[in-house]
């Protein structure tokens, strides 16, 4: 049974972490399960926002499981455990629906890295934020030192990951990484979520391609996209595909 549930209610998908038994440590079925998961809403027009939670009331996700990975050769762990991992979190943060992680408890390592990956967060009060991965003789591997180094002042990021402090809801959001602290995250999400499924899909998704190639997530591909988008629309377009249907030269008009 999949350990990475997803519930879909009118305009709006909940992806639910539950490992409870290891307070929501990933491993790397749940990554597959989360990986179709993505590829589902992202198909689906009827899903406009996505939420993110963890089934545990102490905790969103302390990061890997590290009987998952802990017997990895240096040439597994790095081709296929971490990179597996960076791939799916990518394919988190440039899902074209707007993204919610809804931080119940804390999020530790792969759990954190997993929060950065979208679009904003909310936090219950209590919970905290820690990179451990020196604690047990690794780095960060999921955009840790990447994605997390565009979204909090370098040293804090040091103080995490380099220290091993913890940071709270209330510095996480004076730091800008958290957007609301709460009693009750999930409701304030749930709210946000209503209010922006009225808004139009396209122009959020276009909205945050802008955005995402202005801060260096996947620049290249987002470039190319939206210049494709462009012209997909343009009478050229049309007067080329038509041309090449009926085998003759085209004529274009710039339009």
């Amino acid at each position: 049974m999949s350990a990475v549930h997803l519930d879909i209610a009118g305009p709006v998908a909940t992806l639910t972490l539950d490992n409870p038994a290891k307070l929501n440590a990933l491993t790397p079925e749940m990554l597959h399960d989360l990986n179709g998961h993505l590829n589902q809403v992202e198909s689906d027009p009827a899903v406009r926002v996505v939420l993110l939670t963890g089934n545990h009331p102490k905790a969103f996700c302390v990061g890997a499981d590290i009987n998952a990975w802990a017997a990895l050769s240096p040439a597994s762990f790095a081709r296929s455990w971490v990179r597996d991992g960076h791939r799916i979190f990518d394919r988190l943060a440039r899902l074209a629906k707007p993204t919610i992680a809804v931080l119940n408890g804390h999020a530790f390592g792969g759990g954190l890295e997993l929060a950065a990956a979208c679009d904003i967060r909310m936090m219950a009060e209590g919970a905290r934020l820690a990179l451990p991965e020196a604690s047990v003789g690794v780095v960060p591997g999921w955009s840790g030192t990447q994605r997390l180094a565009r979204l909090l002042p370098e040293p804090v990021l040091k103080e995490m990951a380099l220290l091993g402090r913890h940071i709270g809801a209330e510095r996480a959001a004076s730091l800008g990484f958290v957007a609301e602290v709460s009693e009750d995250p999930m409701a304030t999400a749930q709210e946000i979520a209503a209010n922006a499924a009225n808004l139009s899909p396209r122009a959020t998704e276009i909205t945050k391609n802008m955005i995402h190639a202005g801060v260096g997530e996947d620049a290249a591909a987002l470039i190319e996209a939206l210049g494709g988008g462009l012209i997909a629309g343009s009478d050229d377009k049309v007067e080329g595909v038509s041309a090449f249907r009926e085998k003759r030269a085209p004529h274009f008009s710039g339009q």
